[in-house]
């Protein structure tokens, strides 16, 4: 049995000393700790993968809290399906013991709980993450009332931008690695495939 531990943190500028320093007293071992400073919308994030890819039954994935494995509704619930079905693997949750699937559930009640507990706080998250959509829109809407202008910048994206992207989203490169083969910098280039994420294709032809 081998314990992992992951982090995420939404931005490049968020602090993860506070989840590394929850998981070092998990006794993890430094090369088994997994980290992504990326948005917790789906689970197409590199570090993430790479651990699945680790993962076998009987391990142990640890993590500070709900909202690190992600922020989306379905996506968290059908993770966990898959890390602990189809795996076979357990996940421990820091803030939130009752969700410790390697704890026993002695009776159907105890089992109940864990799932409803589950159900409800991923609920939470993916609620509180349609709220931030809501008011980013009402702020845009606002700010295009006060004759504020949005758009593209002039300078185009490189040409072999689409393919670098799905390779990155597939996990085939790494992000550093396409943004260098682009000549872009990587925070550019995430930020780009941010961007790509959200428009559903029909992201700006600009950088």
């Amino acid at each position: 049995m081998e314990k992992y531990g992951y982090i995420r943190v939404s931005t490049k500028e968020q602090n993860p000393e506070r989840q590394i320093l929850a998981l070092r007293e998990q006794h993890i071992r430094q090369d088994r700790i997994y980290m992504d400073k990326m948005s917790g919308q789906d689970f197409s994030r590199p570090e993430y993968r790479k651990m699945i890819r680790k993962l076998k039954k009987g391990d142990v994935i640890i993590i500070k809290s709900i909202d690190r494995l992600g922020r989306n509704y379905g996506e968290i619930l059908e993770q966990w399906r898959k890390i602990t079905k189809e795996i076979g693997a357990d996940i421990q949750v820091i803030d939130m013991p009752l969700l410790n699937t390697n704890s026993f559930h002695e009776d159907l009640t105890g089992v109940f709980i864990s799932d409803l507990v589950l159900q409800i706080l991923a609920y939470v998250a993916e609620t509180e993450r349609s709220f931030i959509r809501q008011r980013q829109t009402e702020g845009i809407m606002a700010a295009k009332q006060r004759g504020v202008k949005f758009g593209c910048k002039k300078t185009n994206l490189p040409s072999e931008f689409e393919r670098y992207y799905q390779m990155w989203r597939e996990g085939s490169i790494s992000l550093r690695k396409a943004a260098g083969l682009l000549n872009m910098s990587h925070t550019t280039f995430y930020r780009r495939c941010m961007e790509r994420e959200r428009d559903g294709g029909e992201n700006c032809s600009k950088m």
